[in-house]
């Protein structure tokens, strides 16, 4: 397979990093709604913010999908993606060039998931120019498309123009992507990271509220899709549990 083929998406929230108890750009946008609410204290009784102010995980959890991305939208909006920038920090070069398909922000995914030698991340943007002259590209306010579910491939589409041919994620979000990619003609590998270990991470699947795995597990078992399964299958899950496997390994 020629190199520029070797296109792989994978999904961000559960797949690529944590997701419970809440996800990695919820908390980022937490932390930046602290510093906006002491410029703007009108939003500690306005909602959603004033609920995301108040850090409560069951409140923030029963937030609905458009009220958390009123929160994303406020706290990023304005931004210069300067503030994302993807720092080079693979020690080794990837054969594969990587598309994470998720509807949190690309820049903070840029900035945080990657290790590989090229990365897009599916799912506006606006040009302007700075006082100095200098220009930059900065977030908007709004969300440009829901590249979820069946949105997923359609992003994919959209930026890239090329069916993957490796594609992992962990959700029933994940399904439509999955498909898309069996679907091609030639060599093609699905996944998903069914999260099984409460002890090293959490263990939810049909029934979560976030990163519900039902539909597309039913379907991956049935088209003999690789299904990962995290308590028995990853020795190392998070970086820090190198040396205690590597004692255990000695003993």
């Amino acid at each position: 397979m020629p190199i520029d083929q070797r296109i792989a998406t994978l999904d961000n929230d559960g797949t690529l990093w944590a997701e419970q108890p809440i996800y990695f750009q919820v908390v980022f946008a937490l932390d930046r709604l602290k510093v906006l609410a002491a410029q703007h204290p009108e939003m500690r009784t306005e909602q959603p913010f004033k609920a995301a102010l108040s850090e409560d995980l069951p409140a923030l959890a029963a937030l609905g999908t458009k009220q958390l991305l009123e929160i994303i939208a406020a706290t990023h909006a304005g931004m210069s993606i300067d503030r994302f920038t993807c720092a080079p920090t693979a020690s080794r070069p990837s054969s594969y060039q990587a598309a994470a398909s998720n509807s949190r922000g690309r820049g903070l995914a840029r900035r945080t998931a990657f290790h590989l030698s090229r990365c897009w991340v599916v799912g506006g943007l606006q040009f302007r120019m700075r006082p100095d002259g200098t220009p930059e590209l900065v977030k908007l306010a709004k969300v440009e498309f829901a590249d979820d579910g069946p949105g997923k491939p359609v992003g994919i589409n959209r930026f890239i123009g090329r069916r993957p041919i490796f594609a992992f994620g962990n959700s029933d979000g994940d399904q439509q992507m999955l498909e898309w990619t069996a679907a091609d003609s030639g060599a093609s590998f699905m996944g998903l990271v069914h999260h099984t270990d409460a002890v090293r991470e959490w263990a939810y699947d049909r029934k979560s509220h976030v990163g519900r795995l039902d539909k597309a597990l039913h379907e991956a078992t049935r088209r003999g899709c690789t299904v990962v399964d995290m308590k028995n299958d990853w020795k190392v899950i998070f970086p820090f549990e190198k040396d205690s496997v590597g004692s255990r390994a000695l003993q």
